[in-house]
């Protein structure tokens, strides 16, 4: 571990505009996981000779999380309004790389296999998506409703509305330029956060790749943060709300009710 810390020191972030990659993670409560997340990103960004960060965007967590980043290396800021997209908004602001790569802080993305992420925002793609159903989903990672039901019809619904040329909308791990990021004006502060990004980036005309990589069971003692029907329909809802065809089919049907409606008072 002091090697991976050593070698960390020398690829840590200096001056801003200094540093390529900002690897940033929200947090909740993860002393179970964090410092094992906080380590693979380290030794990651050594092994490919990145001058780079992590960062740790808390939210609140008291069972010691953010002392446990600390020791294994991240910089941590705390992030004081509640919500996923609230977090992760507070840690892309302070994060210092030309790139982002964020991800959960549960142990289930890999943090060590940041190589293919890197090498798409490099070629110059400014959202870079991981694909787990490419990539591959261990067992007890992901419920079948998840799998088989949740995940695959949001983002059918998502590339129906807005051409996306995504797999898997709903992936936490994917990777972005920064100033590509800033251009989208994210507002979202919940778990919509993730399809807010994906739906601006397609609005935005932004280029999009994706990665596979491999999703594993979290290394959590409690339920996850995620509540299906609750989240869910979140996505939905902000889906429909910022889609140009469904707006424009709103209008219509508005419009037809309203002609029907004249033309029974006649």
């Amino acid at each position: 571990m002091q090697a991976v810390l050593e070698a960390a020191a020398e690829n840590t972030c200096g001056k801003e505009g200094e540093c390529e990659l900002s690897v940033v993670m929200p947090c909740l409560n993860e002393a179970r996981t964090v410092g094992r997340c906080v380590d693979k990103a380290v030794r990651s960004l050594a092994e490919l000779h990145i001058v780079g960060e992590v960062v740790v965007a808390d939210n609140g967590s008291t069972d010691g999380s953010q002392d446990i980043a600390r020791a294994h290396g991240a910089r941590v800021i705390r992030a004081i309004e509640r919500g996923y997209g609230n977090a992760l908004r507070a840690g892309i602001a302070a994060a210092r790389g030309r790139y982002v790569i964020m991800g959960d802080a549960d142990d289930s993305y890999d943090f060590s296999s940041l190589q293919p992420f890197v090498d798409k925002l490099r070629q110059g793609h400014e959202l870079v998506m991981g694909n787990r159903f490419q990539g591959g989903i261990q067992p007890g990672a992901m419920p079948w409703s998840h799998r088989y039901i949740g995940n695959p019809v949001l983002t059918g619904i998502l590339n129906l509305l807005f051409h996306s040329p995504i797999g898997d909308a709903h992936c936490g791990l994917r990777g972005f330029r920064r100033d590509a990021y800033e251009r989208l004006g994210l507002e979202t502060t919940g778990m919509e956060f993730a399809s807010e990004m994906v739906v601006k980036a397609c609005l935005a005309h932004q280029k999009i790749a994706e990665v596979p990589i491999v999703l594993y069971p979290d290394g959590r003692d409690r339920p996850p943060h995620l509540r299906s029907f609750r989240d869910g329909w979140r996505h939905l809802r902000f889906l429909l709300s910022h889609s140009p065809i469904w707006q424009r089919m709103s209008r219509w049907l508005l419009w037809r009710r309203s002609a029907t409606g004249v033309a029974a008072a006649r």
